[in-house]
């Protein structure tokens, strides 16, 4: 199964760092939160990722396109290019990356459709590149595929910024984005998605995801919450990031769950 990771975004209330990079490259710690996200997938299994790119793009492609040569043990012998050695120590080896330039200014919901092409099965999982969890990717997906519907949200704690979430047992009946007053559970992304969702979009460049598409999917009865009570935390502005440094550095980060076991 996939993952669908949205990194096309201008991170506007996180200026002081996306002013020079990607959202989705601002570090917590010595890595950026993008690769918090996909170590939280590959801990369940899934390492074949779809990255939607769009502002500064060529970032997070140079990171990849270098990953080998930066995190792992290299011999080489100078001018002769052709011997380097590449030493086998990261824990990354099998992941499996497609880097999609879905446009600069594209919305997400326009980013998504333009990804269609590589998605090979009937379901796919999809998130922000802007925030982790100590979500149970597995439980997520038993609970997406126990109701047939065609897309599930992880519910979170609120806050007021964020889409609030209007519930008939386990069931969306509205989606309201960043409504002017919040209670109870909010859009903390972590979807699993079945193919019909792209049936919601279009590839033009001014098709939200939130506005439009997932009021529709409530409205029509195909979109479900998966109820997490614990973590989660988003990095959108200089605050959220000191935030979730400062948990990285006292080792009391609870989204590491790939060290758990």
């Amino acid at each position: 199964m996939q993952v669908v990771i949205l990194c096309g975004g201008l991170g506007t209330r996180l200026r002081e760092e996306t002013e020079f990079r990607p959202k989705p490259m601002v570090n917590i710690g010595a890595r950026p939160i993008l690769w918090h996200i996909m170590k939280i997938y590959s801990h369940y299994g899934l390492n074949d990722f779809v990255l939607a790119l769009g502002y500064k793009g060529e970032m997070i492609k140079e990171y990849f396109c270098h990953y080998e040569w930066v995190n792992n043990d290299v011999t080489l012998e100078l001018g002769k290019p052709e011997n380097m050695l590449i030493h086998d120590c990261h824990e990354e080896a099998g992941w499996r990356i497609t880097l999609s330039n879905t446009g600069p200014k594209t919305l997400k919901g326009g980013r998504i459709k333009k990804i269609e092409k590589y998605i090979q099965g009937d379901t796919f999982m999809l998130t922000y590149g802007d925030g982790v969890s100590d979500v149970n990717i597995k439980g997520l997906l038993d609970f997406h595929k126990s109701h047939g519907k065609a897309v599930t949200l992880t519910g979170v704690s609120p806050a007021k910024r964020f889409g609030e979430l209007k519930l008939d047992g386990n069931q969306v009946v509205s989606f309201q984005e960043k409504p002017d007053a919040s209670e109870g559970l909010i859009n903390g992304g972590f979807f699993v998605c079945n193919r019909k969702i792209f049936d919601y979009l279009t590839t033009e460049d001014d098709c939200d995801f939130e506005y439009g598409p997932l009021e529709r999917l409530a409205e029509e009865g195909e979109l479900m919450v998966y109820r997490h009570p614990g973590f989660w935390a988003c990095m959108d502005t200089l605050r959220d990031m000191d935030y979730l440094n400062g948990l990285w550095d006292r080792n009391e980060s609870p989204w590491k769950v790939w060290d758990c076991d």
